[in-house]
């Protein structure tokens, strides 16, 4: 499912990996294009999303002024393992952490993989569930769209 349309990100509190407190709205004032990627380590559509995208990340900051925010919704106990999980794959990603119940209610999504787009002014403008192998080429093409505006 694709959806284009203008909304406000939500103003939510999330944690960094060394337990400091972040509000998901610092994201929508830094001026730039922001994906925000919903995964969790028991998600392996996630991982295989978060790698795919992790290929091309650096091609992608620099063409488009972007960064990735991926944020995790595991448990409290499944915590523990996330920074292994992104010292493996090697993502460069900033990673904060939610809670599942609250991030799925706050950013109305079902299950990970829940990806959504911020323009440069913090309007969500794209939202996609799921992934496919390739769906970050199609993501790329609305980053194309999204740089132009």
């Amino acid at each position: 499912v694709f959806a284009f349309g203008q909304k406000e990100l939500p103003d939510v509190t999330l944690k960094t990996l060394d337990g400091k407190s972040k509000n998901i709205q610092e994201y929508a004032k830094n001026g730039k294009i922001t994906v925000i990627s919903f995964w969790a380590t028991w998600c392996g559509p996630c991982r295989k999303e978060l790698d795919a995208i992790a290929d091309i990340y650096p091609d992608w900051q620099e063409e488009f002024d972007m960064e990735l925010v991926a944020i995790t919704i595991d448990t409290r106990r499944q915590l523990s393992k996330v920074p292994g999980v992104i010292e493996t794959h090697g993502w460069e990603y900033d990673v904060l952490a939610g809670e599942q119940t609250a991030m799925q209610n706050a950013f109305n999504f079902q299950a990970p993989p829940y990806t959504l787009v911020l323009d440069k002014y913090g309007n969500v403008v794209y939202t996609h569930n799921g992934y496919n192998p390739g769906d970050e080429y199609e993501l790329e093409e609305k980053l194309k769209l999204i740089a132009r505006k």
